[in-house]
């Protein structure tokens, strides 16, 4: 942790030497605010500079995370503290302290995506799924940005486990799980929220036509057999589609209700197919 300060009616800093090493830039060199400021990555330069305007304003203090890169290319992150120096009611310094917090972010990271994966296929669990889809309220941006979603469940997945076992019904669900992802590659999510159930949301700039037709063509991909101790295990998938646009949008759980309905209708015809909601 390091220390600094900028003069506000001259925008000079003073870095002491660790905030030198956290920027990557050699002590000996004069650094102007602006060359700073140029370092941080978009979205955290944006951040600080508006937390900046509010504490000088109000004369007051903020504290930040914030993505940084290096002259040498290496993003890191720090921690960011500032408060005010104020006289005759006029904020006339900014000062505070700089931690670098790389290690500590990634461990979170990789917390955070241990949380949110699913153990055996490695894609998004049903909790993310919530979080990213079904838990958004109605008007949510992200929400804007999806366009449909697709349910698949594999066919007789019972009668895999009873023959060959689970390790082998297992196996079916990883590599079922890595075709959907190869075979999909813009979707914006796509999630094991079931035993053997999956979900995928497409993204907003898929047309309704396109959506469609991509999941029919790209069913003979995702229904090959799968290979297991040198038996070949069929594997058959249904699949729901709902389509979230329209002049009365769907809601993520009314979207959820039409592709699991779709679902069922799929799986009453006994063969791996793909019904779409009205």
């Amino acid at each position: 942790m390091s220390a600094w300060s900028c003069d506000l009616e001259t925008q000079r800093l003073e870095w002491t030497d660790g905030v030198f090493d956290i920027f990557g830039v050699p002590r000996d060199v004069h650094v102007e605010r602006g060359d700073t400021v140029a370092l941080y990555c978009e979205e955290s330069r944006d951040t600080m500079e508006r937390l900046r305007t509010q504490a000088i304003r109000d004369r007051s203090s903020f504290s930040m995370d914030a993505e940084i890169r290096q002259p040498g290319g290496e993003l890191r992150w720090i921690r960011l503290t500032a408060a005010t120096h104020v006289e005759n009611g006029r904020a006339v310094l900014l000062y505070g302290m700089k931690q670098d917090i790389t290690q500590e972010r990634r461990q979170w990271q990789q917390l955070r995506r241990m949380a949110e994966s699913d153990a055996l296929t490695g894609l998004a669990n049903r909790a993310r799924f919530h979080a990213e889809f079904l838990d958004l309220p109605v008007g949510a941006e992200a929400l804007a940005r999806i366009g449909a979603l697709a349910i698949f469940d594999l066919n007789n997945f019972k009668e895999i486990n009873d023959r060959w076992g689970h390790a082998a019904g297992d196996a079916c669900i990883a590599r079922f799980g890595q075709r959907l992802a190869s075979a999909f590659p813009q979707a914006r999510l796509i999630a094991r929220i079931g035993g053997d159930e999956f979900a995928m949301l497409l993204p907003e700039t898929l047309p309704a036509f396109a959506a469609e037709t991509a999941l029919r063509r790209r069913m003979s991909t995702l229904i090959r057999s799968v290979d297991w101790h040198g038996a070949s295990i069929p594997v058959g998938v249904s699949v729901g589609l709902a389509f979230i646009g329209g002049d009365g949008r769907r809601t993520p759980e009314e979207t959820f209700a039409a592709a699991d309905l779709a679902l069922y209708a799929a799986k009453k015809s006994g063969s791996s197919i793909l019904r779409v909601a009205a």
